[in-house]
């Protein structure tokens, strides 16, 4: 019994492990492609599956790439933004929706507030909370534009394509102990 709750436990710890790394390996490898990403698929994908753990190695992602890259306004975006589409999707995964469009909309719905909060991240934090606010949210927002419908397209196709199959083959590869621990059985 004790040996059973140290090997789930280490099977957590691994899992976690590595879909952290697959989120950093992923991201790095589109990094010369602007806005195309796979971090929004991987992090919905784990959040759908894995639940909190899924959320836990979010967090840890985005800890690694302050590590690498530094602290600046994005750190805020990313916090709030790959946080919260990962535990949509734990939601959208713990209700058992598993309908393509809805996760579809959903992660395009997630991609544009993205931009959105992006841009007033770095409206707020780089020029201030002062005068003409919106007007100089708008000239930040009107600048992504170009890069945000790039990050919609990817994430709609992306999805539409490839969510479903990807969450059946992990559903698969789950092992039963895993299975009913996550479910809370």
């Amino acid at each position: 019994m004790k040996s059973q709750l140290r090997r789930d436990r280490a099977l957590r710890l691994a899992l976690i492990a590595i879909m952290a790394a697959t989120l950093e390996g992923g991201k790095l490898a589109l990094a010369a492609i602007p806005n195309v990403e796979i971090v929004t698929l991987l992090c919905a994908v784990y959040g759908y599956v894995f639940g909190i753990y899924g959320v836990i190695a979010t967090y840890i992602f985005v800890g690694i790439e302050t590590m690498i890259w530094g602290v600046n306004t994005w750190v805020v975006t990313y916090l709030i933004h790959w946080g919260c589409v990962t535990f949509v999707f734990t939601l959208l995964g713990k209700f058992k929706i598993q309908s393509r469009l809805i996760a579809t909309a959903t992660a395009v719905i997630l991609t544009v507030a993205f931009g959105a909060l992006s841009s007033l991240v770095d409206t707020g934090l780089l020029t201030g909370f002062f005068d003409n606010f919106w007007k100089r949210f708008a000239i930040i927002y009107t600048r992504g534009v170009v890069f945000y419908l790039t990050q919609i397209i990817c994430n709609f196709l992306l999805f539409l394509i490839v969510f479903k199959p990807f969450v059946k083959r992990l559903q698969l590869l789950l092992p039963d102990s895993f299975k009913s621990a996550k479910l809370g059985k």
